[in-house]
């Protein structure tokens, strides 16, 4: 008789819960119905202003990566705050000020945690709206010398000239100097040599520049430069500069070697000598004469 009485009062209870949980949905109905609509408007209108920017955009940017950026932090922006209007339909106010305060912990948490990935990012941004520079572009960083084969928002992937590729982050990019090689398409190519003492300099001279007359690629308005830098141990050194087309590190280091190829067989020609280093040794007579002894007691001892 107990167990039956204790029985009934909890389908008692439970019958007067379930009727108000009713109640309550039958009275939230209308407000529940316009938080469907105004999710679906919200769904709708995200993807809308999401396509509308990458039309858009790509006649201002020319940076993919950051259009689709654009676009999609756009998008969430526009799903958040449909998102807030549904739950303020919903009476759920103490939810939408608790996820504003869960929002802004989370971030501030994520800010310290991954505050090198944020520089890197916020870096790629800056990099995608300046340009200082764009794929196929030969540049030289504090440590790394290449092609740029992509640009991402988070790393710069270059070509090294040696064949490595290297994922440069964005940061390190951004905060030291780089040198852009392609901006210009021109280069200036210095080669460095040394003729001996006895030589005319004036004949190297005039032997250099002609050896470089129909040189090929030659940017002109830029004149071939012969520069004596100073005076060595055993040679006089000089410096041909002259200036070619640059798109590639090719063009420079070709350059650089059909200049070399020239100027040796100008040279010989000429009878012109680019000399060895030479080097003074010393030796006492004392040394000698212990070498001299040393020398006639192994012819001795045999």
């Amino acid at each position: 008789m107990f167990a039956t009485t204790d029985f009934q009062r909890a389908f008692t209870l439970l019958s007067q819960k379930l009727s108000r949980w009713m109640q309550q949905f039958v009275l939230l109905l209308p407000n529940l119905l316009i938080a469907l609509v105004v999710l679906a408007v919200t769904i709708v209108a995200a993807r809308l202003v999401r396509r509308f920017i990458n039309r858009f955009l790509p006649r201002v940017s020319h940076s993919v990566t950051l259009n689709n950026l654009v676009a999609t932090v756009a998008y969430v922006l526009v799903l958040l705050l449909g998102t807030f209007f549904v739950l303020e339909v919903l009476s759920l106010e103490k939810t939408v000020t608790s996820l504003l305060a869960g929002v802004g912990i989370i971030g501030l948490a994520l800010g310290f945690a991954f505050q090198d990935i944020a520089a890197n990012f916020i870096s790629g941004v800056i990099i995608a709206i300046q340009r200082p520079f764009t794929v196929g572009d030969v540049i030289q960083t504090d440590t790394y010398f290449g092609t740029i084969e992509s640009i991402n928002l988070r790393t710069l992937d270059l070509r090294q000239v040696t064949g490595e590729l290297v994922r440069v982050p964005n940061r390190k990019v951004f905060e030291n100097a780089i040198i852009n090689f392609t901006v210009s398409t021109q280069r200036r190519v210095d080669v460095e040599c040394r003729v001996s003492y006895d030589a005319d300099l004036d004949q190297v001279r005039s032997v250099v520049l002609e050896a470089m007359q129909d040189f090929p690629k030659l940017i002109g308005g830029r004149p071939l430069e012969v520069m004596f830098t100073g005076f060595e141990e055993s040679a006089v050194t000089f410096t041909l500069r002259f200036w070619v087309p640059y798109h590639r590190q090719v063009d420079y280091v070709g350059a650089k070697s059909e200049a070399i190829m020239r100027i040796k067989r100008a040279f010989d020609r000429a009878g012109i000598v680019i000399p060895f280093p030479v080097r003074t040794l010393e030796v006492s007579a004392r040394t000698l004469e212990q070498v001299a002894a040393s020398t006639v007691r192994s012819e001795q001892q045999k």
